[in-house]
């Protein structure tokens, strides 16, 4: 019989473009002030992406820069998925522009459309596909330009969202990395978080434009509520499937969205305390699918996590979506 095929994370990179908008700057441009948005958000700035610089150029530095720490090619590469709901275009996929700019040449790949949990959907698949022996080494990628989607005139969502991608490697490995998945998705409550606009059903017209519907609209108490409660379930839920207890977990890394949201899960979960949960909201906004690679990517370079940690990973998002992973470090 041969030995069974798990797959591990091998290397993770992240990218942020260099504007940084701050609460200051927002404090000028809309009726809000630096302290409204920290309190009720905990982001004290954002990062927006340069004149031209797309979706497929942010997650392809962090896939570079994944595969650097991997010790890992381009040419090595089999599958590229890439989670994102803003993609350059309708088509070709973002995966198949990153693909290219990277050098990928021996790879397939595809979109995930998830909105923020599209990064741990994108994870299952890339782990289901190694676990199946079909491939061996897969770039898993979340990138939004959500600038290019967000009403700058509005004060209750311009406040939230930044641009920015990260990236893992994962790979075959003969021990398991990503020790559970769970995932869930509840189209009856779509318009709690949406963009109206854009798709076959209300295609681009003056009077689409006119309405501000090709940019995030959210239902922010209803989020919020609905949001605790997911998050907490699929956490909980991804580490039972894991054969762990809470307090197993080294790491929490959250989809950031909210502090508010955050610390609520993470005093739920174990003892009762938000330490352990990783945290980089306050400089990067929401960046929605990006967030979770983001935040781990940067928390393995600065040391946090180390080999042998177990890393639970959540999110909630449009669609109504959600997801738990548990990692174990390798």
């Amino acid at each position: 019989m041969s030995p069974k095929i798990y797959a591990a994370i091998s290397g993770a990179g992240h990218y942020a473009p260099e504007k940084v908008l701050t609460n200051a700057d927002l404090e000028r441009m809309v009726d809000t002030s630096d302290e409204w948005i920290r309190t009720r958000t905990g982001i004290r700035e954002r990062r927006i992406a340069a004149e031209g610089e797309c979706t497929s150029d942010m997650g392809a530095e962090a896939a570079r820069r994944a595969l650097a720490n991997a010790g890992l090619a381009a040419e090595d590469v089999e599958a590229v998925y890439v989670a994102t709901c803003t993609p350059d275009m309708v088509f070709p996929s973002t995966a198949c522009l990153i693909q290219a700019a990277i050098g990928a040449g021996r790879a397939y790949g595809y979109d995930l459309s998830a909105a923020c949990s599209g990064f741990l959907m994108a994870l299952d698949a890339a782990a289901a596909a190694i676990e199946s022996g079909r491939i061996r080494t897969a770039l898993v990628i979340g990138a939004e330009k959500l600038s290019t989607v967000t009403d700058w005139t509005s004060r209750d969502t311009c406040v939230l969202f930044g641009d920015g991608a990260g990236a893992v490697v994962l790979t075959a490995s003969d021990r398991p990395g990503i020790r559970s998945n769970y995932l869930g998705v509840d189209g009856n409550q779509a318009d709690i978080l949406y963009i109206p606009a854009g798709g076959c059903k209300r295609p681009p017209s003056e009077e689409t434009i006119r309405q501000h519907q090709h940019f995030i609209h959210m239902a922010g108490r209803e989020t919020f509520k609905i949001a605790v409660n997911t998050m907490l379930g699929a956490a909980q839920e991804a580490i039972r499937r894991a054969g762990l207890q809470e307090s197993d977990i080294d790491w929490m890394i959250f989809h950031q969205a909210n502090w508010r949201i955050i610390d609520a899960v993470a005093k739920r979960l174990g003892d009762g305390s938000a330490d352990r949960a990783i945290m980089n909201l306050d400089r990067y906004g929401n960046t929605s699918a990006a967030s979770i690679p983001l935040a781990l990517s940067e928390a393995v370079a600065d040391g946090r996590i180390q080999s042998g940690h177990k890393v639970l990973m959540v999110a909630f998002g449009g669609g109504l979506t959600w997801g738990g992973t548990v990692v174990e470090w390798i």
